[in-house]
């Protein structure tokens, strides 16, 4: 068949690739944007924006279940019907991408619906329900394919009707009781949305959040205990689904069962199916290298989870917008990970930017820390109830700048935004002690971290 002849080829439009694309498109270059699913990636979908409208809804029943601590009584009826609502109309357009599509076609941008892969140096060959199409990128190819839920190889797990993330989120009911199998960001938020709507819950992981502090998996765990959500410190091992009910069985020769299955342990890629063993890359690698422009092969640029620098939108979204300038040869900005942001939104929120202290002391460093309660501080006092949270600082002593940090509390991923740019910044330490932090914030607790930092 005759090839396509055009600028750049974006194959995946997540976040990174749709924002990429469009810039390309109104920087003058002929952009095909290709995509199997739904133009946006998993967070307007499936991920960041429907999964945070879950977390606000489960926030104001808590909140409301706090009143007689506080203010008085309220009796609370807790209703999903409106939250599934949202999610389809508000959200996810009942998982209608037309209006992205739009919005990258009016960018000046070509969208072509099918599975791109790379057939040839500067080639991409597209599967479409109207068979294959070939496209000839005369500037680069560039790769923002995502990712997909990962499935651990239990036993009877294949087979059964077991949720991820992309079926939790469409559900119109909530389950009478549910085990969740992961401890990290997308297991732990689910597990406390659905606890606070009435399901009983377990968390079958050995840790919870374990790229983050221990303290605040730790933190996490009494948390969930005192909201009646079990959490099990074991692995599964085998599932059993009888046609009602789920039988998780564990290594410690115990089993749990649920109506529904939760399976939140991690997200995997497929690079051979995206062909880049055609310009010389490893596909069974678990990520794609990339140099600082983002850079991947002889006009090939990758960005987004695919790059291993961070499975999140906004690294996905900042990696876009500099392979998009050096494609157009524009720009000297390069790609830095010193200070990548991440927050989990339970409740506490817990926020975390660069290096945890025990990742700081395995790079070599001189490593002192501080930390400090939020309770202990004027707005953790006032707050009361649901005040549980600490900030951490991880300082490289040697050189006197943060290189970590962890914001745990009542909105700690908002407070982070302060220790991020000072990371980001390598604001020295002993210039963070001279600021002046409004009284009494949430943030004014850094100023204690601080203190313990300086008698560490």
């Amino acid at each position: 068949m005759p090839a396509e002849s055009v600028d750049v080829v974006v194959i995946g439009m997540g976040p990174g690739g749709e924002d990429a694309g469009a810039r390309l498109a109104r920087g003058g270059l002929s952009v095909v944007g290709v995509e199997g699913r739904l133009v946006g990636g998993e967070c307007p979908y499936y991920a960041c924006v429907p999964t945070k409208m879950m977390v606000r809804a489960a926030g104001a029943l808590a909140e409301a279940r706090r009143v007689d601590r506080l203010a008085g009584s309220a009796t609370v009826r807790a209703d999903w019907g409106p939250v599934a609502a949202r999610i389809r109309d508000e959200a996810t357009d009942n998982w209608d991408d037309a209006a992205a599509v739009e919005r990258f076609e009016k960018a000046g941008g070509t969208f072509v619906r099918g599975w791109g892969k790379v057939t040839a140096p500067g080639e991409v060959t597209v599967q479409t329900a109207n068979g294959d199409r070939v496209f000839r990128a005369r500037r680069g190819i560039l790769l923002n394919p995502g990712t997909a839920p990962a499935v651990p190889p239990l036993d009877g797990l294949a087979g059964t009707p077991y949720w991820t993330n992309r079926d939790t989120v469409p559900t119109t009911e909530v389950p009478e009781s549910l085990i969740v199998l992961g401890g990290g960001p997308v297991g732990v938020e689910f597990a406390q949305i659905f606890a606070r709507f009435g399901t009983r819950v377990t968390v079958v992981a050995r840790r919870l959040l374990p790229k983050d502090e221990p303290e605040a998996g730790e933190l996490l765990a009494r948390v969930f205990a005192d909201e009646g959500i079990e959490v099990r410190g074991v692995r599964g091992t085998a599932v059993r689904h009888d046609g009602r009910e789920f039988t998780l069985e564990l290594d410690n020769g115990e089993s749990v069962r649920a109506e529904r299955l939760l399976v939140a342990a991690g997200r995997r890629t497929d690079l051979a199916a995206l062909g880049i063993g055609a310009v010389g890359l490893d596909e069974d690698a678990k990520s794609i290298p990339v140099d600082n422009r983002l850079r991947a092969a002889d006009g090939v640029w990758a960005i987004g989870d695919v790059t291993g620098a961070g499975a999140f939108t906004h690294v996905s979204m900042y990696q876009a917008r500099i392979a998009a300038n050096d494609i157009l040869g524009e720009g000297s900005e390069v790609a830095r990970y010193r200070a990548v942001p991440r927050v989990t939104f339970t409740d506490p929120e817990v926020g975390a930017v660069g290096m945890t202290e025990e990742e700081a002391r395995a790079a070599g460093l001189q490593v002192r820390t501080g930390c400090t309660e939020v309770p202990a501080s004027t707005r953790g006092w006032i707050h009361k109830v649901g005040n549980d949270g600490f900030i951490k600082l991880v300082e490289d002593a040697d050189r006197g700048v943060l290189v970590g940090a962890t914001s745990v509390g009542p909105q700690g991923g908002e407070v982070l935004s302060a220790l991020a740019v000072a990371v980001h910044a390598e604001v020295p330490t002993a210039t963070l002690r001279e600021m002046i932090l409004a009284y009494p914030t949430f943030h004014r607790a850094i100023e204690s971290a601080l203190d313990a930092l300086a008698s560490g």
